[in-house]
């Protein structure tokens, strides 16, 4: 029972470490849509409300329980702070071509881009996938998360109505 509550304690200091930490602002690089269009990470945007940029793959097991994850409160998530999810899938240019199919067969509502050549994975100093950003009005990142456990999707929820002020 020490032991979990040490865990949680840490699990909650740092979590309120990482959002009190210096917002840096989304870097300028290209990526691609799934049909090959260009895009650039200076267009993201969400008319004032936060954003979530959450790297991923097809080939990542963990990525994949998240997202499912997410998808089954993403609605409730907008309706209540307006919060736009955005994947991007780093699998590299042999792997490009299962993304659609999966992205469609999931009945994922979120923005997908493909970051095959990770330029836009190593501007943001990721490491290890899944990686989640939230960021506020402004494209900065004022939090982040790197991994995932059942249940992060509640930490980040946390982090989106703490940063929304469920403005919505």
């Amino acid at each position: 029972m020490k032991k979990i509550l040490i865990l949680l304690l840490i699990v909650t200091l740092s979590s309120a470490y990482a959002f009190s930490q210096k917002a840096f602002r989304l870097p300028s690089i290209d990526v691609k849509t799934i049909d090959g269009k260009t895009i650039n990470t200076n267009t993201f945007s969400n008319d004032g409300n936060p954003v979530i940029i959450d790297f991923c793959a097809t080939w990542c097991h963990p990525c994949m329980q998240e997202l499912d994850a997410i998808a089954e409160v993403y609605d409730d998530w907008q309706e209540e702070t307006g919060v736009k999810f955005i994947a991007v899938f780093v699998d590299d240019i042999r792997n490009s071509s299962k993304i659609g199919p999966l992205v469609n067969g999931k009945a994922w509502d979120y923005e997908v881009y493909l970051d095959p050549n990770k330029d836009f994975k190593r501007a943001m100093n990721v490491g290890n996938i899944p990686h989640t950003f939230l960021l506020n009005d402004k494209m900065e990142v004022v939090w982040q998360h790197s991994a995932y456990s059942p249940g992060d999707e509640n930490e980040l929820y946390k982090m989106i109505v703490k940063l929304s002020g469920n403005k919505k």
